[in-house]
This record gives structure tokens, C-alpha cells and sequence, in this order.
């Protein structure tokens, strides 16, 4: 399978450092922003074509599927760009920075009838599927999910560190992440939410800290805290208070409510979150289905988010 990956940053090489591992594909063309760094990428890993223009890398031959990892700001409007010129397309997490954005990306899936899903990592971290598998099997209920979301991000950089053009924003990326895992793992939609933010950064214009919380109509409920002005550990730490256990999941590793590690390194055919939904993404496109974290799927979590931000204003 030929694909396009968009977004020569931080995430993009993720991406790419996770297809190495996945039989069968081939990215032919890699779509950037800047054509210094894009060059570059594109000779690091060896990809024979790049642009700083996505629609030229659409029409390279062959061209299949993308996956977009460029800036928040221009998902939506790319993922209908590609599903509209006949390629299926995952969409770094989140699928849009606004409600209504996110719902015509899924009327376009509907119209084209393409694969087109959302990286919404933590459905594919061993760790959560490990709890996951238990839900589904009886064996765990959650009662309350605390969350902490934490970074020390005052500029523009991004994940490794280097300047980026575009600003972050902690309600609808990082928020997505836990908004969405909540309903995945109690199975349920939040009946009630509240939200507060914190002072905006007089240069980025973006709140830089955040509490949410949220509850389900059987009474699970979550707790949510993230910042921008954390110097300290920084990532994102998962505690699940259930019925029978207590586990704590960070990325790809979980422990118990005593820290005593769990072995998770038989959940799946890989330890990697971001190449499990890779190989999802793809198996999906092969197998003619819905993958999971399909867009359809993402929209309640974006219409949670689109009801929290209204909090802000209450």
C-alpha cells in the first residue's frame, strides 16, 4: 500500500518510525511545511518524493491513503481535501478545533464511504486495552478516572523540542485524548460536565491551565487537570479507580495501585500505541470496515468538548 504522510514535525516522524515496522508499506510522498526540514525528513527515512503542496503529493501514483500529523489547525480542512481527491485518511488526534468543523469531516466520510479515522492513541495503548479487555470481560467497572495532563510549554515547540508555527491548545487536543478514552472505558456519555480554564497567555492567547470534570449517567465519574505551566514530570498519567483494582497507565506502561508493574506485553503485536493505530488504520482500508476510532465514532467526544467550552463562558 502507497501512502502520503503530511507534517514533517515531531509526531510525522513518529508515524514514520512506526510504518517501518509495518509490512507492506510504502510511503512514496511526504507533504511538509517548511522545505528545509521536510528535505530533510524525506532523506532521513528515505521517501522519494516531497512537497510543501498536499495536493501534489495526492496525485503521486499509486497514492492509496494519508495520514495527516500537520498543525491542529488544518486537519479537518485537509482530511475533506483528501477524502475529496479518493484517498482514505487517519487524522492526528484531534480531529478538529471546533464542533462544527469535526461534523463535516464526518459528512464527507459518509459521502465518499472512505476510511477516515482519528488518532485517538490511547484506544490502542497497551496499557488502556489491557484495562479495556477486562471491562468487556466482566471483570473491571470504573468508578472514577483522575487524569493529569502536564507540560511546561510557554513558546511555540513542539515535542522534540523546536520551534513550531502553530499553538497548541489544551481543550482540544490534549482534553480529546481523555474525553474520549472516558466514554470508551465506561461506555457510556457524559450526562454532566463542567470546566474551568485558567489565565490566557498574553502571547499565545491560550488558556495554559484547566480543570474538567465529568460524569456518566450510571455515576462514574472523571477528573481532569491539565497545564501548560508544569515544571515537573511532563505526559499525561492515567488512574483508574475501579470496582476490583485500582491501576495507574502511562502511555504504554501500567502498575498497579501498590506501583507493581504489569505485564502488558502480550495485549497486542506491539508495544507501540502509535503503531497499533497505524496497523489499524491500514488493516481497516484492506479489510473494507470501520476501524476503531473511526471519525463516526470521535464526533460524541468533540460534541463533549464543544459542551465544555461553553462552560467556559457560563
Amino acid at each position: 500500500m502507497k501512502i502520503c504522510l503530511a507534517g514533517q514535525g515531531a509526531f510525522g516522524q513518529k508515524h514514520l518510525e512506526a510504518i517501518q515496522k509495518i509490512p507492506g508499506i510504502e510511503v512514496v510522498t511526504l507533504a511538509g511545511g517548511s522545505p528545509d526540514s521536510t528535505r530533510e525528513v524525506a532523506g532521513k527515512f528515505r521517501i522519494p518524493h516531497w512537497s510543501t503542496d498536499l495536493a501534489e503529493c495526492l496525485k503521486q501514483p499509486g497514492v492509496e491513503a494519508v495520514i495527516l500529523a500537520t498543525p491542529t489547525q488544518m486537519h479537518a480542512r485537509q482530511a475533506i481535501q483528501c477524502m475529496r481527491a479518493g484517498k482514505h485518511v487517519q487524522i492526528e488526534i484531534p480531529m478538529a478545533d471546533n464542533l462544527r468543523d469535526a461534523e463535516e469531516v464526518v459528512k464527507v466520510q459518509k459521502e465518499t464511504g472512505l476510511v477516515a479515522m482519528v488518532g485517538h492513541t490511547r484506544r490502542f495503548n497497551p496499557s488502556h486495552q489491557w484495562i479495556h479487555k477486562r471491562i468487556k470481560a466482566g471483570e473491571l467497572k470504573v468508578l472514577q478516572m483522575d487524569v493529569q495532563t502536564y507540560f511546561f510549554r510557554r513558546t511555540n515547540m513542539n515535542a522534540l523540542g523546536k520551534p513550531r508555527s502553530w499553538t497548541d491548545h489544551l481543550l482540544w487536543h490534549h482534553a480529546a485524548h481523555t474525553v474520549d478514552l472516558f466514554a470508551y472505558q465506561t461506555g457510556e456519555l457524559p450526562s454532566k460536565v463542567y470546566a474551568l480554564e485558567g489565565p490566557h497567555h498574553p502571547e499565545l492567547k491560550i488558556a495554559m491551565d484547566m480543570s474538567i470534570g465529568m460524569k456518566t449517567p450510571s455515576g462514574a465519574i472523571c477528573t481532569l487537570s491539565l497545564s501548560f505551566n508544569n515544571d515537573g514530570p511532563l505526559g499525561t498519567f492515567f488512574r483508574y479507580i475501579c470496582d476490583n483494582g485500582t491501576y495507574i497507565a502511562r502511555y504504554d506502561e501500567l502498575v498497579d495501585g501498590k506501583n507493581n508493574p504489569i505485564d502488558v506485553s502480550k495485549v497486542d503485536v506491539s508495544m507501540n500505541g502509535i503503531e497499533l493505530q497505524d496497523r489499524e488504520f491500514f488493516a481497516a482500508i484492506r479489510e473494507q470496515r470501520e476501524p476503531n476510532a473511526s471519525v463516526q465514532q470521535i464526533l460524541p467526544a468533540m460534541q463533549t468538548l464543544d459542551r465544555l467550552e461553553k462552560c467556559f463562558a457560563a
